[in-house]
């Protein structure tokens, strides 16, 4: 009774300060390379010094085992074999994304697990994709709400879908109303305001800092 006790006491100490825990799973092997599954995602290759937008590094492999970083902890994996990692987040979890030349504010994030490129775009009313990306995401967009946008290379459908998540930096939004436009553009996610009206935005010299409100 006195092991359970502490035992629920140390889970409440984890809730409270953001525990989460990360999920890796190998699915193959080879020189220098990894097939994983992060949190439940589709399988991605790692290459040595890769890192996924979860924060999984890989730091060696071979045909029998792979080292991997997850969230500043190493942890060595043989095929087939998976790990939950726990890590405590913030409480107040942020992202900060650098400016281009352009003065477009990007940076790497995931959705549903997938990693993707973004860029903040303000006047856009839905976290924004091109049907390629989704696809390469593996997004069932067709069976989203169809609409129509006309574009320079003429009227093209658009769906409505929600995204199950969406990362960046430390901040991890769930059912996030996202538009996949079809074709290839834009090239790159276009963070909207689905996504932003639930967090905090402050230019910080070249870069812009995103505070999780809710």
């Amino acid at each position: 009774m006195k092991k359970l006790h502490s035992i629920l006491i140390c889970l409440g100490l984890l809730m409270a300060s953001g525990a989460a825990a990360t999920d890796v799973n190998v699915i193959g092997l080879t020189a220098g390379k990894a097939v994983v599954t992060v949190n439940g995602g589709r399988s991605r290759v790692l290459r040595v010094g890769e890192a996924t937008p979860e924060g999984v590094k890989l730091l060696s492999a071979d045909s029998d085992r792979a080292t991997f970083e997850i969230d500043g902890k190493r942890a060595s994996l043989g095929l087939g074999q998976g790990i939950s990692a726990v890590s405590v987040r913030s409480n107040n979890p942020s992202a900060s994304l650098p400016a281009n030349g352009q003065g477009h504010y990007l940076g790497m994030g995931s959705i549903n697990g997938i990693g993707t490129r973004f860029m903040v775009d303000t006047g856009a009313s839905l976290v924004s994709l091109s049907g390629a990306e989704a696809r390469r995401i593996g997004l069932a967009y067709s069976q989203g709400q169809r609409g129509w946008m006309s574009t320079a290379n003429g009227t093209v459908p658009v769906y409505k879908i929600v995204l199950n998540s969406v990362q960046v930096g430390d901040i991890v939004l769930n059912m996030v109303d996202a538009a996949v436009i079809e074709g290839s553009s834009p090239p790159v996610t276009l963070l909207g305001m689905s996504f932003l009206n639930r967090v905090e935005m402050r230019r910080e010299g070249e870069s812009m800092t995103l505070r999780k409100r809710f």
